[in-house]
């Protein structure tokens, strides 16, 4: 079993390296993780997602150059990548430089010329555990160009820039959640987040509540294929509804009495497709409402309707996950417990009283590895804040 519990405040010590190499003092910046409490897959049917930026983060140290280059080494990756600024890829390399040529080359175009810079790189948010690292790696870049060079964008283009350049330049078809969150969470709080107008709302998560993530080590093959797939399927089902119900172009925009008088005549996949996004939606906004009122029973009971929709409805999860689930609602003080993320392996949020997270740990641990032969990782958070100067 992994202890991984975030921090409570970040390390200097990257700064510390760079001035050893570099022999001057740079710009530390971070930008986290995030986990979803409860939102899955309406977030590319722009509808409502309820997630928390979580203490592990990336950190770049930074310090410009004369010339219009920029060399950027990461602590995770070994070997450093050199981009010329007047000449920046034009298509992926395939590995983890993408991120960060695709968020400079877009960035270099919205705000002007950007100094050239060495950049010193490290992360903490588990790879491949659906804690959006690579969102991380986008806003942390971002965010130190943007410090570096005295220019300003606000929190809501800086979210749009970093996934524009995943959804362009990387090719990855995220939606704006875990961008948005990186840049916009708060320390103790959630974010309930409008993905189609991007209104938001910070909601105080009580304390002595802690956010416990549970990797299930299992990754399924389909996962990628299977995405796009029902990616595929809600886009099938809104144009079917568009074609009947004034105005609706995004299953957002499709109500509950329009999917019961027009529903009927989908096929049976895109009928359970549509009825998982509409009470997914139903789901946060009463969850949002729940967390405002102090209500974690309330929150509780609809992770427990989230999970069984994803499971039934729109049919991500898998045994692995539903087992975690199970092993963590046979402990005393989880109030909730859920999949999170795609779906077909990957992570589970469970919401725990802070007493009973050793507990939890040692039991789910032992459980999981009894039936499945693979131990966890488990990783510890509270609520934290979002991108933002270290230094």
């Amino acid at each position: 079993m992994s202890d991984n519990t975030a921090p409570e405040k970040p390390s200097l010590e990257l700064l510390e390296r760079f001035r050893a190499v570099y022999g001057e003092r740079p710009v530390l910046v971070q930008a986290p993780g995030r986990v979803n409490l409860i939102g899955e897959h309406t977030d590319y049917n722009e509808g409502f997602v309820l997630p928390a930026a979580i203490g592990f983060q990336t950190q770049i140290a930074i310090a410009s150059r004369d010339d219009r280059r920029l060399r950027v080494t990461s602590e995770n990756y070994g070997e450093p990548v050199e981009f010329d600024l007047d000449d920046m890829p034009a298509t992926a390399r395939g590995d983890w430089s993408d991120y960060v040529a695709g968020v400079v080359r877009l960035l270099d175009r919205v705000v002007g010329k950007l100094p050239g810079a060495n950049a010193l790189l490290n992360g903490n948010v588990p790879q491949g555990a659906g804690l959006s690292s690579s969102a991380s790696l986008e806003v942390a870049v971002c965010q130190a160009m943007l410090e570096l060079s005295g220019k300003t964008l606000d929190g809501v283009r800086v979210a749009e820039l970093c996934q524009r350049a995943e959804n362009e330049f990387v090719g990855a078809r995220c939606g704006i959640m875990d961008q948005f969150v990186s840049v916009h969470g708060k320390r103790n709080h959630a974010l309930r987040l409008d993905c189609q107008t991007l209104e938001y709302q910070q909601l105080p998560i009580p304390s002595g509540v802690r956010l416990v993530i549970l990797n299930t080590m299992v990754r399924h093959s389909v996962a990628a294929g299977e995405y796009n797939k029902r990616r595929a399927e809600c886009e099938t089902a809104a144009r079917y509804f568009a074609e009947r119900v004034p105005d609706a172009r995004t299953l957002r925009d499709v109500t509950q009495a329009d999917f019961e008088r027009f529903g009927g005549d989908l096929p049976e996949v895109l009928r359970k497709r549509c009825r998982h996004v509409l009470s997914e939606n139903s789901r946060v906004l009463q969850a949002a409402d729940s967390l405002q009122s102090g209500d974690m029973d309330l929150l509780g009971r609809l992770m427990e309707s989230s999970h069984a929709s994803l499971r039934d409805d729109f049919e991500v999860s898998c045994e692995e996950l539903d087992l975690m689930v199970r092993l963590a609602r046979e402990n005393p003080g989880v109030y909730g417990a859920r999949m999170t993320g795609g779906g077909f392996g990957g992570c589970t949020i469970n919401l725990v009283q802070e007493a009973h997270v050793e507990q939890l740990r040692a039991k789910v641990a032992a459980g999981y590895e009894r039936v499945t032969g693979r131990m966890p990782e488990i990783y510890i958070s509270s609520a934290a804040d979002g991108a933002g100067r270290l230094a």
